[in-house]
């Protein structure tokens, strides 16, 4: 089974030698599927919640923080960040327009004239630029605290994230390829530890699936002390296993997570959430 499912989503990575491609739909039920008979008591809608979704003891304990959720506080900065108008006049609301409910669940896009792949903090620093603003940086801070709020507004709507043409198609399976490519020393993927290592136990930690995983972002980790971006936990994981992980908001990382954020299609924005 592991290795059959792993030969059909990791098909883009076999172009050069001209195998047969599923197609993106096709590679995200079969996704899904894999998690759901993993995790037969999960309901499918409350993957968005990560491995508190899969144990019954982290969930009670992440159940007692989110009675006073210590991201809060950054949804409140990235209100009143979002509210300030650029020293121009406009705002944030001239590039994404006046209903926040609304933009977190357009992001990740892929922009069919420029033919990438268009993050919400990628859009949100073109918005800056474009107003004469600096761009802020990429894993936490404002950038992250602007991302909370918007996360936070949008809670419910669902992922709908589109594979409009054979372009995003392409970054869709470079996405795809990089999540079951192993790295670093320890040749760990993606997919080793939040795949087929679901549930399991490193250490005292029990590793969270991948299907509804970008849901929830940005996060609070008490690790961190702070609320970051996916970008910044994505660069994280490459490192806990001796990689070196590609730049913040890369064609790599933007990649990944459209690939991750199309598997989630259907599942509601949950963020920001609340994360060890």
């Amino acid at each position: 089974m592991k290795k059959l499912f792993g030969i059909t989503l990791v098909s883009a990575a076999l172009l050069a030698g001209g195998a047969v491609q599923a197609s993106p739909e096709a590679d995200r039920e079969a996704f899904a599927n894999f998690f759901q008979k993993r995790f037969p008591s999960t309901p499918a809608d409350d993957f968005i919640n990560g491995v508190y979704s899969i144990d019954a003891t982290s969930r009670e304990q992440w159940e007692q923080i989110e009675e006073f959720p210590p991201y809060e506080l950054a949804v409140e900065a990235g209100q009143a960040l979002w509210e300030t108008p650029f020293a121009n006049g406009k705002s944030y609301t001239d590039c994404f327009g006046d209903d926040v409910t609304e933009v977190r669940g357009k992001y990740p896009m892929f922009d069919t004239e420029r033919k990438e792949v268009v993050t919400l903090e990628l859009a949100i620093n073109e918005c800056r630029e474009a107003n004469g603003e600096k761009p802020l940086k990429w894993k936490k801070g404002p950038i992250a605290e602007l991302s909370s709020y918007l996360a936070y507004e949008g809670r419910g709507k669902p992922i709908n994230v589109e594979i409009p043409n054979a372009d995003a198609e392409a970054a869709f399976n470079a996405g795809q390829a990089l999540y079951y490519t192993r790295k670093g020393q320890l040749n760990m993927a993606c997919a080793t530890c939040h795949m087929y290592g679901s549930g399991q136990k490193v250490r005292t930690e029990i590793l969270s699936p991948s299907f509804g995983h970008t849901s929830g972002f940005p996060v609070y980790r008490s690790k961190w002390g702070e609320v970051g971006t996916l970008h910044r936990r994505l660069a994280g994981c490459i490192q806990s296993v001796r990689g070196y992980p590609p730049a913040a908001q890369s064609e790599e990382l933007r990649n990944l997570e459209y690939f991750l954020a199309y598997t989630g299609n259907g599942l509601e924005v949950n963020g920001p959430s609340a994360r060890k």
